[in-house]
């Protein structure tokens, strides 16, 4: 059986490899021949994440054609992918992509850091801001003056309290959304939304399509339920959603779920638009795939004047092919563990009755706290206050990486928590390994990506500010200089900080 996921058209590439910025060679510099230089525009495609790992590439013959050149130089550049492990052949298969044995996903980089590390390591590794107080606790004092009623009762409710999925669905129909509180479960976080989605409609050995680059909490979450991921790259920068792949991945593919972040997509940033919402839905209604909106982020809209496109969920009315996870960890706190669910009422009868298997039901105190702060306006309050926090971070972190590296690539997105860098041909794995070690905790790409994918990129999160962020930088571009000149660190210690 083949071993590629997805397939990259002949055209296709050679648009991707014409588009690759190449250094003018300088005078008396020998210029590669050009099986190498093809061979190198490709493995960088791979490590970039831009071809996915995992993807069929063309025949021998036919990228020759559509890059004018011969076969011999293809043939030769495959051979040099093949001896460096970027690409692997069956007689029958075709070529697929890879990476090298022995180069694992980095172990580091989104685990909550130790409470005794926060006073000598920057943390950078997690895209979560302190409470908005006195939210939190105002929200939790609403709560406990609410309990009494539930305290009498057994306090088990799988689908979540009645008062907050009725609060749930009315906002989205103040959306424009027409929403039961059928349609709704409450869940313990979004995780737990989206473990529970997988186990009901991706059994063990079933293809899940996802952003490439996505979410690695949620990537890990599904390669631990024995899901196959088949990668569908994101075009550059803040445009996102590159929808000609999508359909040719769910039409070939044919994934039983798909998983997406169409509002400021965790870790680039992009926002997908009206037209490439509409269009996506379409797609997974046509290859008869369910598709999975996360909205963490749909309320942190950084830029005031950035509109809003409609829920990607207002394009999918009959509701049989949207399944929608909200969450209050991103946009209120990460330690208020509340998600939610939101789909056809048979989908959510469905995973309310397979929950009693799992978890049982989502704590009542946190549950009330959040429909108390809904109900009296204080989400909306803390919510405004917690984007005034991460834009003043995404500003002076911005600030800070653009003065102290000025070699590192990124677009400034107008909302959510994160930046996608790219390091200037610095091996991000690497950058991640030498700065824990003089002070900064950063995850490095091919946390993001699938089997080793996105080497040359990290994710910094606006969750530091002011002379923080100038310090984060400053540690940041002291690793990138000890990763260029191949230094060790083993004997450097992390510089105090006190913020």
């Amino acid at each position: 059986m083949a071993q590629w996921t997805s397939a990259v058209g002949a055209a296709q590439l050679a648009r991707q490899l014409k588009t690759q910025q190449r250094v003018p060679a300088g005078p008396g510099t020998r210029r590669p021949p050009a099986y190498r230089a093809l061979a190198d525009g490709v493995r960088l495609l791979v490590l970039e994440g831009r071809v996915p790992v995992a993807a069929r590439l063309p025949a021998e013959r036919e990228l020759a054609l559509a890059l004018t050149v011969s076969r011999t130089t293809v043939a030769a550049a495959y051979e040099a992918l093949r001896a460096e492990g970027f690409l692997e052949s069956r007689r029958g298969a075709g070529s697929w992509t890879a990476v090298p044995a022995g180069n694992p996903l980095p172990a580091r980089g989104l685990e909550p850091l130790p409470p005794e590390s926060l006073g000598s390591m920057i943390d950078l590794g997690t895209a979560a801001l302190p409470a908005p107080e006195p939210w939190l606790t105002r929200g939790v004092q609403g709560a406990l003056e609410e309990l009494a009623p539930y305290a009498h009762t057994h306090g088990d409710y799988p689908a979540g309290l009645p008062a907050l999925r009725q609060m749930l669905a009315d906002r989205y129909t103040e959306r424009g959304i027409p929403t039961m509180p059928e349609q709704i479960m409450v869940t313990t976080g979004a995780m737990g939304a989206i473990d529970a989605i997988c186990h009901l409609f991706a059994g063990r050995g079933e293809r899940i399509a996802v952003e490439s680059p996505s979410y690695a909490n949620i990537l890990q979450l599904m390669r631990e339920a024995g899901a196959r991921l088949v990668p569908v790259a994101m075009a550059e920068g803040l445009t996102g959603w590159d929808l000609g792949r999508w359909r040719q991945v769910l039409r070939e593919a044919a994934p039983r779920l798909a998983y997406v972040v169409a509002d400021f997509h965790n870790p680039t940033g992009a926002l997908a638009d009206e037209d490439q919402r509409r269009q996506l839905v379409d797609a997974a209604r046509s290859a008869g795939t369910v598709l999975v909106v996360d909205e963490t982020m749909s309320e942190l809209r950084l830029d005031a004047d950035l509109p809003m496109p409609r829920r990607v969920c207002a394009f999918d009315p009959a509701g049989s092919t949207v399944i929608t996870v909200g969450s209050a960890s991103k946009a209120f706190w990460a330690g208020m563990r509340i998600g939610w669910v939101r789909a056809a009422p048979d989908v959510i009868r469905s995973l309310v009755s397979a929950r009693a298997y799992a978890d049982m039901g989502t704590p009542v105190l946190e549950q009330l706290a959040v429909n108390w702060l809904m109900r009296t306006g204080g989400w909306e309050e803390a919510v405004a206050l917690r984007r005034v926090q991460a834009r003043e971070n995404r500003d002076a972190l911005v600030a800070a990486v653009r003065e102290q590296l000025p070699g590192w690539e990124f677009e400034v997105p107008g909302g959510g928590l994160t930046l996608w860098v790219r390091t200037g041909g610095l091996s991000g794995s690497r950058l991640a390994e030498v700065g824990e070690r003089v002070g900064v905790r950063v995850p490095s790409g091919p946390r993001f990506g699938v089997d080793g994918a996105f080497e040359g990129y990290v994710r910094l999160p606006f969750t530091v500010g002011g002379p923080v962020a100038v310090e984060a930088a400053a540690r940041l571009a002291a690793a990138a200089r000890l990763v260029e000149t191949g230094a060790s660190t083993g004997t450097d210690a992390p510089r105090t900080f006190v913020a």
